[in-house]
């Protein structure tokens, strides 16, 4: 297996640096072929539970994986509660996974930047794996959240200035040589993480897929890792087709929706901070694959958060105002009449109330 530019296509190891010389990030290509389609899956083994799929051994585990798929108040409409993960949200897929693979490498210090869902599911995966962990956060980040990360153990370095700001300093200990970069927008790896929800998804549904997945929709470590996920399901023929991708954004701050050609000029979603992600490292990527599928990207305003975000607490479902944005976004894409009410359709719950998806 290579690292490969998604630019210019230059290839390196697996083991080499964190992005391209020119700047871009990276895919992974070589993935060993999957066998053919289990007739039985052991759970137990959570993210691994399929032979080959994942790229790395599994060294570090909390028990992720295999969340529940329930019906939703709308016909036809799942749930994945991806809000049950040890830390609260989908991104231990990803963590789970770059830290086994720091392991392997023989990594004794990580770097992420993020004072949200990320940077908790690193430093918890850090800590359970016994590798020192450093997180930059914005310097008004929320002390919840602070709190959680620094009860692991992880360091905390506060930067001043915007999000990229953030991201700047935290790539430049990087190349000081001070630690591995585990970012969950850079490192491919954490999207062969998050692309284990693509099987859980298939294999919950007897290997039929929905019509439609509508996500929330930041640097798209989801969104993509999904993609990916049925892609190879696709190509081993375990299933038929790749369901329809659509990605919701925050208003105020939609590069993606903006990039498709929707109206995004509606006052800044603050509800919805933890997408608001002004640069998507993957923006090309995400593109191609609304392309691929023949999906799409909107943007929902503070208010439509609000009112989804009521509607799920209302039925006993406790996540983040990020969550409820594919609910709303799902709200509005069957107003527009882009996905039909007789389509079947997952809609990710991607973090828990009180955490963020950034």
């Amino acid at each position: 297996m290579e690292r490969v530019c998604t630019d210019c296509g230059r290839t390196y190891p697996v083991g080499g640096p964190w992005r391209c010389a020119c700047g871009s990030p990276f895919d992974l290509r070589g993935h060993p072929e999957l066998p053919a389609k289990p007739t039985e899956i052991d759970r137990d083994t959570g993210l691994w539970a399929c032979e080959n799929f994942l790229p790395v051994d599994p060294h570090v585990s909390l028990g992720e994986g295999w969340t529940p798929l329930i019906a939703a108040e709308d016909r036809g409409v799942q749930y994945k509660l991806e809000h049950l993960f040890p830390t609260g949200s989908f991104k231990d897929r990803g963590a789970a996974v770059v830290i086994s693979h720091a392991l392997e490498r023989g990594v004794d210090r990580v770097f992420e930047d993020s004072s949200g869902n990320a940077g908790l599911a690193i430093a918890t995966y850090a800590a359970r794996a016994g590798i020192d962990a450093e997180i930059f956060v914005p310097a008004d980040a929320k002390p919840g959240k602070l709190g959680a990360i620094e009860r692991t153990g992880a360091d905390i370095r506060r930067v001043e200035g915007t999000r990229e700001d953030v991201t700047e300093a935290c790539i430049a200990a990087v190349e000081d040589g001070e630690g591995y970069y585990a970012s969950h927008a850079w490192e491919p790896l954490f999207l062969s993480g998050t692309a284990t929800f693509a099987l859980e998804v298939a294999a919950q549904r007897d290997w039929q897929v929905p019509e439609a997945m509508v996500t929330p929709l930041g640097h798209g470590t989801l969104f993509l890792g999904a993609y990916q996920g049925f892609e190879r399901l696709s190509r081993a023929g375990w299933i038929d087709e790749i369901p329809r991708l659509f990605g919701v954004q925050a208003s105020g701050v939609a590069p993606i929706a903006a990039a498709r050609g929707n109206d995004c000029d509606a006052a800044r979603n603050d509800l919805a901070d933890g997408i608001q992600i002004a640069e998507p490292v993957r923006r090309d990527g995400i593109l191609e694959a609304i392309d691929a599928t023949d999906g799409d990207a909107v943007a929902v305003t503070a208010e439509e958060t609000e009112r989804a975000h009521d509607r799920l607490s209302g039925v006993g479902l406790a996540v983040e105002p990020t969550s409820a944005t594919a609910v709303a976004g799902l709200q509005r894409l069957r107003e527009w009449d882009v996905i039909d009410d007789s389509d079947e359709v997952v809609v990710p719950l991607t973090g828990r109330n009180g955490t963020r998806i950034r």
